[in-house]
């Protein structure tokens, strides 16, 4: 017989059933409630597969709860494959979506070169626009820019072609979509002159010139983006692939009138060049994220063989900003929160040490796991011949231990000449076998023997595999400079 259930009894079972959803809804979190992420900075960043992400020169476009980075996609020399299109919830974890435009788009797109992608939407027309620098494939004599749009963010757009907006060249360039009247920022006058245009409507073409920006000041990388009631336009010099100062401007209109150009960052931007300046705005507040692109082609490398930068902007005042170097960026997009912090050196990790100026890696020759093989610089290959430990050896010194080989770095039998080889060696307690860390900004350090005082140098600053690592007396070269990569 089923009997009724009495008072006592039912709180019990609602006691009980309260509990469970509760613990039931500490594991349903909605996925744009994820905790903060820590991404490491200077690095080539990898999709959910795996797979390097290519969005160089990119841009970013909140849908709901995902953002959208959109970027270039390069063949090996350099032209373009593809426009790819990455999104994520939390801005680390970013899964491949789609090459929304491909060199089989179009024609005029099978060998072309196209830079600085970026995606607006136009909530009248109810589409995504991209716009980007159309360049011919062979040279830059062309300066176009081009445009494609799709009515899904992430879809197959259609190419519209390519143009001189309002009959000037145009080369690097970005989009700013400002509450619904849109602009085009670009590099004119063979980057000369910065031009601002307003789009039309549908935000397809250039309606008009707006204003024409420090004459003869080559600025290129534009990235616009607002604070309050002040615009930020963010910029780089024109020095080809090597990074140099970046600078900024305000204005509390976007017609003008612009401030002039100040300094931020250090005098390569850390090793960058400014992309996209992301705001992230989140339940607490709202913070800035600087997306920068470190371009291989500073080290004869690849395109594709580029990593990102990314840094939190700060603001002193409300017309000024700021940007300091750090080789981890934490950031919750829930809470619109960013920041950075270099922390000390972790013991228990394995890092890679990549030379600043060739942007290849300290290497054993060989892969050679011999007290006595010799050091030298080689692209990241995934060997642990290229992975090393730090342990310490009091006094704020190190020894520097190899994975493969489990040996150490040292000077070649103690010498203290400009030019003596850097090998591994067993642990034999020596001072030629022990290293000081020294920060030299930005992310870049030196490492200095304790018993010479010189650093670990690549001989004749090669850029190229192979090149030997030797000791030279510090002439503040960046082949003298390392990078500490921790390893993923």
């Amino acid at each position: 017989m089923i009997r009724p259930v009495r008072g006592r009894t039912w709180g019990i079972i609602l006691t009980f059933l309260l509990a469970f959803v509760v613990a039931c809804a500490c594991f349903l979190v909605p996925s744009s409630q994820a905790a903060a992420v820590t991404i490491q900075n200077g690095i080539q960043f990898k999709d959910t597969n795996g797979n390097i992400i290519h969005a160089h020169g990119g841009g970013v476009i909140k849908v709901g709860s995902y953002f959208y980075w959109f970027g270039e996609n390069r063949n090996d020399d350099g032209t373009f494959k593809a426009v790819s299109c990455y999104r994520s919830t939390d801005l680390k974890t970013w899964e491949f979506r789609n090459d929304i435009l491909t060199k089989n788009s179009a024609a005029e797109l099978n060998v072309s070169n196209i830079e600085r992608p970026k995606v607006i939407y136009n909530a009248s027309t109810g589409k995504y626009v991209l716009w980007m620098h159309w360049e011919n494939g062979s040279d830059y004599g062309q300066a176009r820019t081009a445009v494609a749009y799709s009515s899904t963010v992430d879809g197959n757009y259609t190419y519209q072609g390519s143009f001189r907006p309002l009959g000037y060249d145009s080369r690097d360039m970005t989009v700013y979509n400002d509450n619904g009247t849109a602009y085009l920022i670009s590099a004119t006058s063979v980057n000369a002159n910065l031009n601002i245009y307003k789009l039309t409507n549908d935000f397809l073409g250039v309606d008009s010139l707006v204003t024409t920006l420090w004459s003869g000041q080559y600025r290129e990388a534009p990235a616009m983006f607002k604070r309050g009631s002040t615009y930020f336009l963010v910029t780089s010099g024109a020095t080809g692939w090597d990074p140099n100062q970046a600078k900024y401007a305000t204005a509390s209109s976007i017609t003008g009138t612009w401030s002039g150009l100040t300094n931020f960052g250090d005098s390569t931007t850390f090793d960058s060049q400014s992309a996209y300046i992301l705001p992230v705005e989140g339940s607490s507040t709202t913070s800035y994220l600087y997306m920068g692109d470190r371009w291989a082609g500073a080290w004869s490398g690849k395109v594709m063989e580029s990593r990102y930068v990314w840094l939190p902007l700060t603001f002193p005042t409300n017309t000024s900003l700021s940007m300091s170097w750090g080789s981890n960026v934490t950031i919750d997009a829930a809470m619109g929160s960013i920041s950075a912090s270099s922390p000390a050196i972790d013991t228990s990790a394995y890092y890679l040490l990549e030379n600043r100026n060739s942007g290849k890696d300290l290497n054993v020759v060989g892969q050679g796991t011999a007290s006595g093989d010799n050091l030298e610089q080689y692209i990241d290959s995934g060997w642990t011949s290229q992975q090393w430990k730090f342990i310490s050896a009091g006094s704020g010194y190190y020894k520097i231990q190899n994975r493969g080989s489990g040996l150490i770095i040292g000077v070649e039998s103690g010498s203290t000449a400009d030019g003596a080889v850097i090998e591994q060696w067993t642990d034999g307690g020596w001072s030629s076998q022990q290293w000081q860390v020294v920060d030299n900004g930005g992310g870049n350090v030196k490492l200095k023997n304790r018993a010479t005082g010189k650093l670990i140098d690549i001989s004749g600053g090669s850029k190229a595999n192979g090149g030997a690592a030797i000791q030279w007396t510090d002439n503040g070269g960046k082949n003298q400079q390392w990078r500490l990569l921790k390893v993923q």
